[in-house]
């Protein structure tokens, strides 16, 4: 007997066209998925994803059980694609404060043509835990990087922009149908309550009232 004779049989082409199908019934719901949250939110009817998708209700389930997590896989694919983006983005800005102000920009854009995003970050406050530290790693640097330039108000911390983030989402959401750029005008005015220019000491932000 050959050592080819000895070999490990490959999988059968049945089994392996099943396979092929299967991950791509997978991609066309995730991808589906991913435009009908945006549009719709995350109270559309998966019905909806499957018939967009081109998949039965049973193959739909088959790979996720449930609507939540059907979200979170979409979730986390964006906020991924996202994130990716920025560091890119970041990378390729030589200013400090550019890279801080287009992180800005570019996280409420994604967010603003994303319902089902700014519902998820509303109700929960952040992204899913391992996101949020990515995204609140990336945060530091950017600060990082402004301070050393001498750009960012004294004082000013990680957790503020994060806080600052989640607040301008939240605007995002509740002016979406009656002023839809309202966020931007905040985000300006914040950026500039950022600035090094300005030299009043911060408030505690443990203090009371």
């Amino acid at each position: 007997m050959t050592s080819a004779d000895q070999s490990t049989p490959t999988q059968p082409p049945a089994r392996r066209a099943r396979r092929a199908d299967a991950e791509r019934n997978r991609a066309a719901i995730i991808e589906a998925a991913g435009v009908v949250f945006a549009e719709q939110g995350c109270a559309v009817d998966v019905r909806e994803i499957a018939r967009r998708s081109g998949v039965g209700m049973g193959t739909l389930y088959r790979h996720f059980p449930t609507k939540d997590d059907l979200l979170a896989t979409v979730m986390e694919r964006e906020f991924t694609s996202w994130l990716t983006a920025a560091h890119q983005a970041a990378a390729a800005t030589e200013d400090p404060w550019e890279a801080l102000t287009g992180f800005f920009e570019q996280a409420l854009t994604n967010q603003a043509h994303n319902r089902a995003l700014v519902e998820t970050y509303t109700a929960t406050g952040a992204p899913a835990h391992q996101c949020a530290r990515r995204r609140d790693a990336f945060i530091d640097e950017l600060r990082i990087r402004c301070v050393d330039a001498g750009l960012l108000r004294d004082g000013v911390t990680t957790a503020d922009l994060v806080l600052l983030s989640t607040s301008l989402s939240q605007t995002v959401q509740a002016t979406d149908d009656s002023h839809p750029g309202q966020w931007r005008r905040l985000l300006r005015i914040s950026l500039d309550g950022l600035s090094s220019r300005n030299a009043e000491p911060l408030p505690d932000a443990d203090a009371g009232t």
